[in-house]
């Protein structure tokens, strides 16, 4: 072990006619999309599935409305125009809008893992998104990157807890993101005498998944169009 993780930065350590045509012509998006924003319909405002959306427009004269892949996408268009994200001039700019930094939660923290190696030495952190302040920082002998992705996840989310804190957490990795909404680390790293201390840790941030609830949101970081995480180490 070159550096004992400190146990008081995250708990887990101590350790969510029309009828036919809108059917039809929508039921690719229903697919797709997570979140749908009425601008005008029977009660305007952002809903969770298709079908809450499709119940505010059925009927409606005029109705606004548009699905988005993302909550933060959802929101951002609901306290904006309908025109500009709906109709020809929407589809010129919706995709650098969407695209752009301007979509980044800047009062957030990222996470982010590192691995010379995979498995070898691995190392995790956590940053305020804003300002690259280090937040907490651990280091292993050995260990994979998924599983750095996996702890820094779980990590920020107890630390966040722990400061009462309402902001989200971004992540470049969906792999630790499905894995910490399952509560399960399921890396096919050997559980032997040089990993022993890490999966000790591995059990704890599982356990604290189990036996925690949490209102935080956790966001993909967009690498393609963003530049690299906030908290990346700058090895690549």
């Amino acid at each position: 072990m070159i550096s004992k993780p400190a146990e008081n930065s995250a708990g887990f350590f101590v350790l969510k006619t029309k009828a036919n045509f809108i059917a039809k012509s929508h039921l690719k998006m229903a697919k797709k999309n997570k979140f749908y924003v009425v601008w005008k319909g029977a009660k305007s405002g952002i809903y969770n599935s298709w079908p809450e959306c499709q119940a505010q427009i059925k009927g409606f004269p005029g109705a606004q409305y548009k699905g988005f892949e993302t909550r933060i996408e959802a929101e951002k268009a609901y306290k904006s125009s309908p025109f500009g994200f709906i109709g020809t001039a929407a589809k010129k700019s919706n995709k650098k809008t969407f695209n752009s930094k301007s979509n980044i939660v800047q009062h957030s923290i990222s996470v982010d893992a590192a691995c010379s190696g995979n498995p070898g030495v691995m190392e995790y952190q956590g940053v305020n998104t804003k300002t690259g302040e280090q937040l907490f920082h651990m280091k292993y002998d050995l260990g994979t990157n998924n599983i750095g992705e996996f702890l820094a996840l779980v990590h920020g989310l107890s630390y966040l807890k722990k400061h009462k804190s309402p902001v989200p957490i971004y992540s470049d990795s969906k792999i630790a993101m499905g894995w910490v909404e399952k509560k399960k680390c399921k890396s096919k790293l050997e559980d032997n005498a040089a990993t022993k201390e890490l999966f000790e840790f591995v059990a704890r941030a599982e356990n604290w998944l189990k036996n925690n609830s949490y209102s935080t949101q956790i966001l993909k970081w967009d690498t393609k169009n963003w530049g690299e995480i906030p908290a990346d180490f700058g090895r690549k």
